[in-house]
């Protein structure tokens, strides 16, 4: 589970903080000073059963032998048979530990219609530190797309699920990791949801923060910072021609920190070069920026329509077109 939120008083021994985990609704807990631990039953509990799911986490092996943490959802009792689908998301930036233990209700919608739900912890991110970071920074870059390209080469092997029921995601910088997956391994993934995506950082200089980028990126005036740049550069990459699966790319008319040219011009680019006939959208929600600031219910529809699309490019025979 993740730990947040730790709030202390002078005046009272012990502290307050908020616990949540995959399966944990979020909730308040005291520790005391003699260090006993309790649930306040301050937050109210959703009106949800956890009980018929699982989550368990595993560790993929990369190309260059590195251990890759992965997390996988799922109802019990289910069947290794490679026929279900699924969908991982990966982030892998700014040093970042993205997706830590966190329950989020939503996607137990998209988990009761068959799907399995998986995050992958790749290097960029800060899930162990400086050196996570490093091994996925500037002309590191590589190894946070191929260790998604790895979990995910696991995942079918084992028989979780199958290239033709296999979706990955990723947000903003997740843009990156899950752009590069797909142009490098079009093949491998049924459908990609790419949700206000860096899909075109070489152009980060018409960035209202693009030079902040610079450390992480690289700097377009240098050569080594260039050809970072570049080989990061999804929109670069992609090949007239080539069978590209089925995207989803979203974005918020007033994103201050990704602007909509990126995942507009993906989309145009895709619709071009693919030879698969698999749809290429772009959703727009003009009301919406980079989705911090987004209302519960901006939310709920942004995600029901990634469920659809996701439902129907894996093939979940329920949601195909009659």
């Amino acid at each position: 589970g993740t730990l947040r939120a730790l709030h202390g008083s002078p005046d009272e021994e012990g502290a307050l903080f908020s616990f949540t985990g995959w399966l944990a609704p979020g909730d308040i807990w005291s520790a005391a000073a003699d260090g006993k631990v309790a649930a306040t039953g301050l937050t109210p509990p959703p009106p949800i059963d956890v009980r018929p799911y699982e989550a368990k986490r595993f560790f993929a092996t990369a190309r260059d032998g590195t251990q890759i943490p992965y997390t996988l959802i799922y109802r019990k009792g289910l069947r290794r048979d490679g026929r279900t689908p699924a969908w991982i998301s990966a982030y892998g930036s700014y040093g970042i530990p993205a997706y830590t233990p966190t329950f989020a209700g939503r996607i137990l919608a998209l988990i009761d219609a068959g799907f399995i739900v998986g995050y992958a912890n790749v290097r960029g991110g800060g899930e162990y530190g400086r050196e996570w970071h490093k091994g996925g920074q500037l002309m590191n870059k590589p190894n946070t797309w191929r260790d998604l390209i790895d979990v995910c080469e696991e995942l079918c092997a084992k028989k979780y699920t199958s290239r033709s029921r296999l979706a990955i995601g990723g947000r903003s910088a997740g843009g990156i990791t899950v752009g590069r997956a797909m142009t490098e391994r079009p093949e491998l993934f049924a459908a990609v949801i790419d949700g206000v995506g860096w899909s075109n950082p070489l152009r980060y200089v018409a960035e209202p923060n693009g030079y902040g980028e610079e450390p992480e990126w690289g700097r377009i005036s240098e050569e080594a910072g260039y050809r970072a740049l570049k080989l990061i550069d999804s929109y670069q990459h992609v090949q007239d021609g080539t069978a590209y699966p089925a995207v989803l790319l979203t974005t918020g008319v007033t994103d201050p920190r990704v602007g909509p040219f990126h995942v507009a011009k993906m989309t145009a680019r895709l619709q071009a070069a693919s030879s698969s006939g698999k749809p290429v959208l772009l959703r727009v929600d003009f009301d919406a920026g980079h989705g911090i600031g987004s209302t519960r219910a901006q939310q709920d529809r942004e995600a029901a329509d990634t469920y659809a699309f996701l439902l129907w490019q894996t093939g979940v025979r329920a949601y195909q077109p009659a």
